[in-house]
Order: C-alpha cells, then sequence, then structure tokens
C-alpha cells in the first residue's frame, strides 16, 4: 500500500475517479450531503472528502476496484 492510499482525506478529482462520476454528478453529491467534506486547510477554492465515505459509497455501488 502506498502512502497516498494511507491518507484520510481525499481530493474531489480522486473521489470522482473512483466512483466514475463526472464533475457535475459529484458537485450535485457534494451539496446534496451525499458526501461528506472538509475545506482544505491549505486551500480555500477546494474540498477534501474523507476516504472512508468514498469507498463505503463504491462498495454500496459495486465500483470497488480490486487489488492488483
Amino acid at each position: 500500500m502506498s502512502e497516498n492510499d494511507e491518507r484520510e482525506y481525499i481530493s474531489v478529482a480522486e473521489a470522482r475517479e473512483m466512483l466514475g462520476v463526472s464533475k457535475p454528478k459529484m458537485a450535485e453529491m457534494l451539496d446534496k450531503g451525499v458526501l461528506p467534506w472538509e475545506p482544505n486547510p491549505l486551500d480555500s477554492r477546494s474540498k477534501l472528502i474523507p476516504r472512508a465515505a468514498v469507498e463505503e459509497l463504491a462498495r454500496k455501488a459495486g465500483k470497488v476496484k480490486s487489488a492488483a
């Protein structure tokens, strides 16, 4: 497991990739509270999403990437 896989929070772009959704769909999910998020303390323009929340949603949606 790489260091990036161990991070507690991931970017919106990483979450989109894990879930396989478009930018508008991800924005809708964040606006509706489907996924929790926090403002990035280092960049007020971006959001951070808990990795565990994305992984749980991916499992529910059947979009879990198999470990190689």
